[in-house]
């Protein structure tokens, strides 16, 4: 990587890039109200109320803020934006409005444990620092679901990518394009790419784009020309050596394979809950997302240490809260993200009031 000033950086990690860009990278509040780990649209908000009604606030996130949200290209059904926004631009003024009410904000820090010291629970982080608070919040969101199919992963970033890698749609002009997914995600990168690409290929799994993609979508995308539905079909190989050139698609209606051309593939198949750093006394499903609230009485009521009743959001560890993706029966939309981060700063604060 090339900066501005000339200053070459090879193969840099995450830590030298937001070094590189002026972002802030050491905490310098290790002592804190609350802990934020995660700077999705859950943490976000909650990094929002927290600074603005006073606690001493510390948001640390392992990569960049924005979550999934950020990397959606443009969220057409936020209220308040009936021409849609894009998500990036979204996150980021919320991340601008947490630094502005106080937040101590920490970017490529990695949590990699939590544990429970008296009335304090404790963060470590992957430099070997700790934050301690009263009470964490744990917005960790999830994980985008590899897809599995041999030789795909070496060509990550070489013209395959998780997610909607928005700063890759300008180099897809001319290009034909495939899409793995049927969610509002994945239907909203086909919108976008469709601006910019030949042809842009929604490969579905399913019978129907319809059960998994909002209306909205649906109809959108039925009505732009250069962009097809492939039903009932799956990427199951790849090739082009140092960079990808074709794909490998077989119909499971029709059971044939074929071997088309492709300029890039995007891969959009739900995710998997960023968890596995947190200790066993925190109680999840078999997935790994985290039970909260009631749902820890209904599936796992010996985990609950207390005689009085878990908070909202609140996980089997006192003190520690989930909210967004990363908990269990999650509504996955921004707003419904949004809601829980300020929903789980009222139960941190009647928490602290105990």
């Amino acid at each position: 990587m090339i900066r501005y000033d000339g200053r070459a950086y090879v193969d840099p990690q995450i830590p030298d890039l937001a070094c590189a860009i002026g972002v802030s990278v050491e905490n310098d509040l290790e002592v804190c109200d609350v802990a934020i780990v995660g700077a999705g649209s859950a943490g976000l908000t909650a990094a929002v109320y927290a600074a603005s009604e006073g606690l001493d606030t510390v948001l640390l996130e392992r990569a960049f803020s924005g979550g999934q949200a950020g990397t959606s290209p443009m969220i057409r059904n936020y209220p308040g934006f009936p021409h849609g926004i894009a998500g990036g631009y979204l996150m980021e003024r919320t991340c601008e409005q947490a630094w502005l009410m106080g937040a101590h904000i920490v970017f490529a820090q990695q949590a990699v444990g939590l544990e429970r010291r008296g009335d304090r629970r404790v963060v470590r982080m992957v430099d070997g620092t700790e934050v301690s608070a009263r009470a964490v919040l744990i917005s960790t969101g999830v994980d985008w679901r590899r897809l599995g199919v041999p030789g795909l992963e070496a060509l990550v970033g070489s013209g395959v990518f998780y997610g909607m890698a928005v700063g890759e749609s300008r180099a897809m002009r001319g290009q034909d394009v495939f899409i793995v997914g049927a969610g509002n995600s994945a239907g909203q990168g086909a919108l976008h790419l469709a601006k910019h690409a030949r042809t842009v290929t929604l490969v579905v799994r399913g019978e129907s784009l319809a059960k998994s993609a909002s209306t909205y979508l649906v109809r959108a995308i039925e009505s732009t020309p250069n962009i097809t539905v492939r039903r009932r079909t799956e990427v199951v190989g790849c090739g082009g050596g140092e960079r990808l050139r074709s794909l490998t698609l077989a119909d499971r209606a029709a059971g044939t394979t074929e071997r088309v051309p492709a300029g890039a593939l995007f891969i959009m198949i739900g995710g998997e809950p960023h968890t596995e750093w947190l200790p066993d006394g925190i109680a999840g499903d078999e997935h790994g997302y985290l039970l909260t609230g009631r749902e820890i009485y209904d599936r796992a009521p010996s985990r609950w240490p207390l005689d009085r009743d878990p908070m909202p959001l609140e996980t089997s560890m006192p003190g520690v809260f989930a909210a967004g993706d990363v908990r269990k029966d999650s509504i996955k939309r921004v707003a419904s993200a949004v809601g829980e981060g300020a929903t789980a700063v009222r139960s941190v604060h009647e928490y602290l009031a105990l």
